[in-house]
């Protein structure tokens, strides 16, 4: 009699991707007892300035990874059940100063990290984050924050398993904006940095920055930068592409 072949209990179905598993670690000390090679699931970071398409790219890929037989869990800027709230009412008052804006979302990132981001990776999720630490270290180091400070604050941050950055000129962000929104927001237009007077020169100056500095993060950081110009369908396409890989392997 011929042997029989194991049976495979955690045989996929046709047409899904099963995660390669790959090292995992914590930019600096990490959030305390947290064992990372348990941490099955992926972390997807999209970061981009408000207009940039990372809403819609976001709703796409979790549709795409959802009808591919993944779980998946968002997180974002402003999203902990902590001090959501709270920022969002004291930015309201345009007072706040740069330490204490700091600080505000740094508990909010920290807040999400411990409780939403580290479960559902422990749980094999894929977490897609619209925004991660580093729009939040861009636009502290424009307002004059130390980089070695900051570097220290995000330390508990896990490192992703890919980040993009999608590239938009001020230009086509300003326009993107007045068309959804038809106003530019007082803290995305940096008129707290007395830039201008001008809102709208402020805008278009402050973004210039932040794109900048988000450059000199990638050469830290090593994340993907793509070109926002493109069509919805275009930047979808290539986002899967290379997702896809990361599942992979």
């Amino acid at each position: 009699m011929k042997p029989q072949r194991p049976i495979s209990l955690r045989k996929p179905r046709p047409g899904i991707v099963v995660p390669r598993a790959k090292p995992r670690r914590f930019y600096g000390l990490g959030v305390p007892g947290v064992d990372v090679t348990k941490l099955a699931g992926k972390l997807i970071v999209i970061e981009g300035a408000d207009g940039s398409g990372r809403s819609t790219q976001i709703a796409r890929l979790v549709a795409w990874l959802e009808g591919s037989g993944h779980a998946t869990v968002q997180v974002g800027l402003k999203r902990s059940t902590l001090v959501s709230e709270e920022l969002d009412q004291a930015q309201q008052g345009n007072i706040l100063s740069h330490t204490t804006l700091s600080l505000f979302y740094a508990t909010d990132f920290a807040d999400q990290m411990e409780n939403i981001i580290l479960p559902a990776l422990r749980a094999g999720f894929m977490v897609l984050a619209d925004r991660y630490i580093y729009t939040l270290m861009v636009r502290d180091m424009v307002r004059g924050m130390d980089a070695a400070w900051l570097r220290n604050l995000y330390g508990i941050a896990l490192a992703p398993d890919v980040v993009f950055y999608l590239n938009v000129r001020p230009e086509e962000l300003v326009e993107r904006t007045f068309a959804k929104k038809q106003a530019l927001d007082y803290w995305e237009s940096g008129m707290d940095l007395g830039l201008s007077r001008d809102m709208f020169d402020s805008f278009l100056q402050y973004q210039a920055l932040v794109a900048a500095k988000f450059k000199e993060l990638q050469r830290s950081y090593g994340f993907t930068i793509l070109d926002g110009h493109c069509s919805a369908d275009e930047l979808n396409v290539e986002l899967r592409r290379r997702i896809e890989s990361v599942l992979t392997g």
